[in-house]
């Protein structure tokens, strides 16, 4: 292997020579990138629609947990992509050979299964944000209508959108894109998201901070959503979890690290560079995760929404509403296209390696037919996946699971320790070793609770049915539908269901009163508020705690 380890253990670097002039050390056209330019391309990154469900994980986690988890996940973001920088270069860290990409680091290094581990990782995170980006731009573009149907009928209108027509018609819009040679390498198509990315979230702080300043929604407390009042025993267990998938899903970007590393001008050493922005990139976006968590949940309590933007604890101004969603709309257009390319050009280049004549033959008007063919149905089969789990919290909880383990933490400390060739069982080996250790049974925690919730969810969704605003859920002696993992956002009349709210109100048990008779005023108490908007009936729920309780 050339730069890496021979079979015999001895460590043998081999360099390409440093070339002059308009060429780089590999004959390639020289980079100019520095640290401010990998900087904005990890903030681009990194926050994206991963932010929206902050807040819900704040109000899981509470005052404590959630902060510290925030700042956890940084720390170990930062470090481990300290040591996938250091892995950039087989051999010298200023003119060994160098690895282009995330999987060739891998090859380098590994080798082996780990490289087929390597590659189903990527893929399957590949393809399951292809599905997370469907269904929130699909929920954004039906929270615009609605918007504009509480703003001119009121909050309590039936404001009901099919989001099953919203994923179909954002699966069109793909199929088409998806044909278009080279759209992922548009110039203008990183530009665009990252503003939209910074529009839609600084509007959601904003929204945040004015909502806490004019008065919260809800009650926060230390330890978040409160066993017996919110949820119940199980449920915070799976919800705190599913929480931890969610803060995972918004910091993974080590996918791309080596991607934008290789954009790098050098000297001085590209892992030097990377150090330095890596600092700067996860610092910013800490911070700005702070406040959309912090604020959000300060905002709405522990009822906070699963997506800040689409949960309607904002009405007004509707058209700031409208502009963050289609923000986000815009953004995954692109995102889509951005994290699916990639999965598109290595099934192909498989397919040209083993059936030249499948890719090169059977042109129709210049286009290839199995392309064509190929990535309309991997369009398709994404489209009917989203349609049939259209679950935000419980998508994301999965995608920041599957990613975070095996991508940030166990390749990058797999490497280094390959690299260094750290002896076993001494300490630094124990430390890392350790640490992967402890990510690997929180990605497995975050995964099983985001599939339980997935499950749970099932139970009550019925596909192609019309989404309301929101059923209002009973009170607590009710006989009230399951509820999914995911998707109970409040404990007491007036909680909505925000992406699935399919399975119907059943009606309750008649109450009495303490001579047995019917307590028909008692009986109206779930009518009366069900013609309230949500946050003025979760306010009447605080009023007596039997209203809470009956």
């Amino acid at each position: 292997m050339v730069g890496g380890i021979n079979g015999g253990g001895a460590a043998m670097d081999v360099y390409l020579p440093r070339s002059q002039g308009d060429v780089d050390d590999d004959g390639k056209e020289r980079r100019t990138g520095t640290v401010w330019t990998a900087t904005a391309h990890i903030i681009t990154a990194v926050i994206g629609s991963g932010v929206l469900s902050l807040a819900w994980a704040m109000a899981q986690l509470g005052w404590v947990a959630g902060p510290i988890t925030l700042l956890l996940f940084a720390a170990i973001t930062y470090y481990t992509c300290g040591l996938l920088a250091d892995c950039y270069r087989v051999g010298d860290p200023a003119t060994g050979k160098r690895n282009y990409t995330y999987t060739h680091a891998v090859k380098s290094f590994l080798g082996g299964w780990h490289v087929w581990f390597c590659g189903f990782c990527q893929y399957v995170n590949m393809f399951g944000t292809g599905i997370g980006y469907t269904i929130t731009a699909s929920i954004s573009a039906a929270a615009i209508n609605k918007s504009n149907c509480f703003h001119w009928r009121g909050h309590g209108a039936d404001c009901s959108q099919n989001t099953s027509a919203y994923i179909i018609g954002f699966g069109v819009v793909q199929a088409v894109f998806c044909q278009l040679p080279n759209f992922h390498k548009l110039w203008w198509l990183s530009i665009i998201a990252a503003v939209m990315s910074f529009s839609y979230a600084a509007i959601a702080v904003g929204m945040s901070l004015a909502q806490t300043i004019v008065g919260p929604l809800g009650r926060t407390t230390m330890t978040g959503t409160v066993v017996g009042v919110d949820v119940d025993a199980a449920q915070k267990v799976w919800l705190t979890f599913q929480a931890l998938g969610n803060v995972a899903f918004a910091y993974s970007y080590a996918i791309i690290l080596i991607e934008i590393q290789d954009t790098l001008r050098s000297p001085p050493p590209e892992n030097e560079t990377m150090r330095r922005a890596t600092a700067m990139g996860i610092s910013t976006t800490t911070g700005f995760y702070m406040l959309c968590g912090c604020l959000g949940y300060s905002a709405f309590g522990n009822g906070a929404p699963g997506n800040i933007l689409t949960g309607f604890g904002f009405y007004e101004p509707y058209w700031l509403v409208d502009l963050a969603n289609a923000c986000i709309v815009v953004h995954l257009v692109g995102g889509f296209q951005v994290f699916c390319q990639p999965l598109f050009a290595a099934v192909e280049g498989g397919v040209a390696r083993r059936c030249p004549g499948l890719m090169g033959g059977g042109r129709a008007g210049g286009v290839s037919v199995f392309r064509l063919v190929w990535r309309t149905a991997f369009v398709a089969v994404i489209t009917l996946l989203a349609i049939l789990m259209p679950f935000f919290n419980s998508i994301l909880g999965i995608l920041g699971s599957i990613a975070f383990w095996p991508l940030t933490v166990f390749f990058p400390v797999e490497m280094y320790i390959r690299q260094r060739q750290l002896p076993r069982f001494r300490a630094k080996w124990v430390a890392l070793q350790s640490l992967s250790f402890v990510c690997f049974l929180v990605t497995v925690a975050a995964c099983a609770a985001s599939v339980q919730g997935v499950l749970d969810s099932l139970k009550t969704y019925a596909t192609f049915t019309t989404e309301g605003e929101g059923y209002l859920l009973p009170c607590h002696r009710c006989q009230q539908p399951q509820l999914g993992a995911s998707d109970r956002q409040l404990g007491c009349p007036g909680a909505r269901r925000v992406f699935n709210g399919i399975a119907k109100r059943k009606k309750c048990k008649v109450a009495t009163t303490t001579d047995g008779g019917e307590d028909r005023i008692s009986a109206l108490l779930p009518d009366a508020l069900s013609f309230l908007p949500s946050a003025d009936a979760v306010r009447t729920c605080v009023l007596s705690r039997r209203w809470r309780h009956q």
